[in-house]
């Protein structure tokens, strides 16, 4: 009951995953993710969906990513200690029904320095470290093989709105390229830009520490630079996140970035977001809808909304890291491979474990 004040307000929208980075990481399985934690006493997981796949137990456990509630990967692609050798070749499965079972894909370079997995609705991506990038857009069933990338169909899948990562202009993907829009926002240290299903696009980039922004209501074709009241405190990375009805905000992350960080709403202009009550560190921050931004902490997972902080009885521990997908399932990942699926909207959540066991 004590939620139900803060379950009222305007819709907030999918967060946009970014390209891959040029391939520099170490070997390994695929990005790294925190370590697993115990959930909140007062939350429970509804369903646990645990399948054995035919994976020798020398394996790591996988990473797995899900584009939408059905439809998922799990890349098995690590045995102990890094480089992974011919005796530990990639396995790479897919699931259509929400991780209740798994099917095994061919996976075109299954030998390689560091193997990873990208996903986005209608794409999959496979990096095989040094022998180049893979794609797929049916599902795993046929992939075409590429030595430069990112691929144009991931860069494609992430919006239409990007920034061009070797000029730092803003550009509209038109199907083949990023194209450098005519008119540029003037946003000082521009780092993201978003936009949702209407007219808005928002540009957010910092200086020193300051916060600065632009939009535009006619998608991309003018800009409107638009102050952002001084934080409390600095901001190292400005993150512009744009709803599909246009709702949109920006995520101010501290330099440390673990420290709670600066939020502001787009209304008139930048409305700062108070969180009175709220945890002096986070892990991440992730909308869930009715005006409401879910954050991970030292006391599990909690909103952010109405002015205040409120706990959340999600079975997710303060390390895990919150997303949200396209069809608005959340995503809690944490240590160990470990994936929780939020079906539902704002803070009424279903949550299922997915969990993949050698055999």
């Amino acid at each position: 009951m004590l939620l139900l004040p803060l379950l009222v307000g305007c819709s907030i929208g999918d967060v946009r995953r970014q390209p891959p980075p040029a391939p520099s990481r170490p070997a390994a399985t695929a990005p790294s993710r925190p370590a697993a934690t115990a959930p909140s006493p007062q939350a429970a997981v509804a369903e646990v969906r645990r399948v054995r796949v035919a994976v020798p137990q020398r394996y790591d456990p996988p990473y797995i990513e899900f584009v939408d509630a059905e439809h998922g990967y799990a890349l098995f692609a690590n045995c102990g200690e890094p480089p992974p050798g011919p005796d530990c070749p990639a396995l790479l499965f897919a699931t259509g029904d929400g991780g209740r079972s798994w099917r095994a894909l061919r996976h075109p370079h299954p030998v390689a320095e560091n193997h990873q997995l990208y996903a986005a609705p209608g794409v999959l991506t496979l990096w095989s470290e040094p022998h180049g990038w893979w794609t797929s857009t049916d599902g795993g069933a046929s992939l075409v093989h590429s030595r430069i990338g990112p691929p144009p169909q991931w860069v494609g899948a992430q919006g239409r709105f990007q920034l061009i990562e070797a000029s730092g202009q803003v550009g509209e993907w038109d199907g083949r390229r990023l194209r450098p829009l005519a008119a540029q926002p003037h946003v000082p240290g521009l780092n993201t830009v978003d936009a949702g299903d209407g007219l808005l696009v928002v540009a957010a980039g910092t200086t020193d520490g300051k916060p600065h922004a632009a939009v535009s209501f006619d998608r991309g074709r003018s800009w409107q630079q638009t102050p952002v009241p001084a934080p409390d405190g600095h901001v190292g990375v400005l993150r512009a996140v744009v709803e599909r009805d246009g709702t949109a905000w920006l995520v101010g992350e501290r330099p440390d970035r673990r420290s709670f960080p600066a939020l502001w709403r787009l209304r008139r202009g930048w409305d700062p977001i108070r969180a009175d009550g709220h945890p002096p560190q986070i892990q991440s921050v992730a909308p869930i809808g009715g005006g409401l931004l879910a954050v991970t902490g030292s006391g599990g997972a909690g909103a952010v909304g109405d002015g205040r902080y409120t706990e959340l009885p999600w079975p997710v521990g303060p390390d895990h890291s919150l997303s949200v997908l396209t069809d608005g399932t959340m995503v809690a990942a944490g240590g160990d491979g470990e994936i929780l699926l939020g079906i539902g909207w704002v803070a009424e959540r279903r949550w299922a474990k997915i969990i993949l066991d050698n055999s």
